[in-house]
């Protein structure tokens, strides 16, 4: 759908709110009272909005992001944690050493079984796919 087709209510344009519009002339000068009434207490209590809104703006510090310490830069080095045993070594390869299994056959594609008995591994050769 094209924003030509859309109603008014989808515009990016003119999102300004337009003058108030009271009911009736009492309606107005209620709602003048009211947010004179509003400024006063403010006043009274020395919190100003528009003053308050500025100094927090200003009070504020400018955010930096922190630095990053690159290979060869100028910062000291820290070394690492040196835990005083050396090198690991490779583990022993795992061999089975029992004898029971006596063999891995291939039953269908590359599944592999093992094979416990004579008569196991010949019903394993003799099988289709």
């Amino acid at each position: 759908m094209s924003m030509h087709l859309c109603g008014p209510a989808l515009t990016t344009t003119g999102k300004k709110k337009g003058k108030k519009k009271f009911a009736s002339a009492e309606h107005k000068r209620k709602a003048e009272q009211l947010d004179q009434e509003w400024k006063d207490l403010q006043k009274r209590w020395g919190v100003e909005a528009d003053n308050r809104k500025r100094a927090k703006g200003l009070a504020s510090p400018v955010w930096q992001p922190e630095k990053i310490a690159y290979r060869g830069s100028s910062e000291p080095k820290i070394p690492s944690l040196n835990s005083g045993s050396g090198v690991a070594i490779l583990a022993p390869a795992k061999v089975y050493t029992g004898t029971k299994v006596k063999g891995i056959a291939t039953m269908h594609k590359s599944n592999a079984v093992p094979v416990f008995s004579d008569e196991e591994a010949v019903d394993i050769s003799r099988m289709r796919r």
